[in-house]
């Protein structure tokens, strides 16, 4: 993962020729490298031959739609992933964070925006990276959490898949169990600048997340709703040595 967006290697798939190459164009500018694909049919087969450090994903592809790929690529990797969508209901867009995006741009959008987007997700992956070297493992009800690596795995030692802002929220818990964290505090703790999520796409986020740590969702029992307050991370935390 780059530490700032110099360098970085963005994969754009969009089917719009004149949309694909004005975003190649805008990363080239800004010292990004870009690679564009018109549809979902070779994003798995690239991605394993190449890395790259973000995924801009048009939602209205011919054939496999954005937010299948989406979910689909999100099983597998914690790439940031950014949805670009024509769609301006607010339920297609809360769809999109639901199946594993960090963030969304809806058409039409101005270059700026999605390279300053782009940046901020960058900044946001890379701080976690820079911020946690130093920082030892977490363990909390049989899970371990290593900021180093960015990684979660469960109980059975099975690598749990996070996005940047489920992996970033949980962080932010962990090193403040059993204090409620308002909406608003916990999007300064994750630094989500400009490319993160509004405090209504915090409550999806947080859904994901419980989705993937709680034995029963429906009743969360580590990450609790304080009504009126924002939420409360109730497990028992310990910092592990360094092996």
């Amino acid at each position: 993962m780059q530490q700032n967006s110099a360098g970085a290697h963005i994969l754009i798939v969009e089917d719009d020729p004149d949309i694909g190459k004005l975003l190649a164009l805008t990363m080239q500018e800004n010292g990004m490298h870009a690679t564009v694909l018109e549809d979902g049919s070779r994003i798995q087969s690239h991605l394993r031959s190449m890395a790259c450090d973000l995924i801009v994903l048009d939602v209205m592809l011919p054939g496999e739609d954005g937010l299948t790929i989406c979910r689909r690529i999100r099983a597998e990797s914690t790439t940031p992933i950014i949805l670009l969508t024509a769609l301006g209901e607010e339920v297609d867009r809360i769809v999109g964070l639901e199946v594993g995006a960090d963030d969304y741009i809806t058409k039409p959008f101005s270059p700026r925006e999605v390279v300053a987007r782009i940046r901020s997700l960058l900044r946001r992956a890379s701080y976690g990276l820079v911020a946690s070297s130093s920082r030892r493992p977490l363990v909390f009800d049989g899970w371990r959490l290593d900021p180093l690596r960015r990684q979660l795995h469960d109980p059975s030692s099975a690598r749990m898949a996070l996005t940047t802002t489920e992996f970033d929220l949980l962080l932010a818990f962990c090193r403040n169990p059993g204090r409620v964290i308002s909406r608003e505090e916990l999007l300064t703790l994750t630094h989500s600048g400009l490319a993160g999520p509004i405090e209504r796409s915090i409550d999806v986020h947080i859904s994901r997340l419980r989705q993937k740590i709680e034995p029963d969702p429906r009743e969360p029992k580590l990450l609790q709703t304080v009504r009126l307050g924002g939420y409360i991370f109730t497990a028992h935390v310990e910092e592990l040595g360094l092996p």
